[in-house]
């Protein structure tokens, strides 16, 4: 697996993360506070992160396949892109155990 793979990943993770949570801001906005200009906030914001998060998993599925991960632990991948904040704490953890993998890889590859 390349390490291009884990990096698109990465963006799409943090894109999709933030968009969540301005989207959830921008809910809170509009329902809670009767913001004006909240509810073309949310109308836009909520397409670009529908649009953005089905690049997203197809970024994580082919992660996940590549990096060969149970079914179990890529639908946790997956669903992190619709709870707010949750992209940003499973990309950390992801992102640390991948580049473990790298670091073991390395050596190796540099012996042959």
């Amino acid at each position: 697996m390349k390490k291009a793979v884990l990096t698109r990943y990465r963006v799409m993770a943090y894109v999709t993360g933030v968009l969540l949570v301005l989207l959830t801001l921008g809910v809170i906005a509009k329902y809670g506070l009767h913001l004006d200009g909240a509810a073309r906030f949310t109308t836009v914001v909520g397409i670009a992160h529908g649009w953005l998060y089905v690049v997203y998993l197809v970024f994580a599925f082919d992660l996940g396949s590549k990096a060969k991960w149970p079914v179990g632990k890529q639908l946790w991948v997956l669903l992190a892109g619709t709870v707010p904040t949750a992209a940003f704490f499973v990309e950390r953890k992801v992102t640390h155990e991948l580049e473990a993998r790298f670091a073991k890889a390395s050596p190796a590859a540099a012996k042959a």
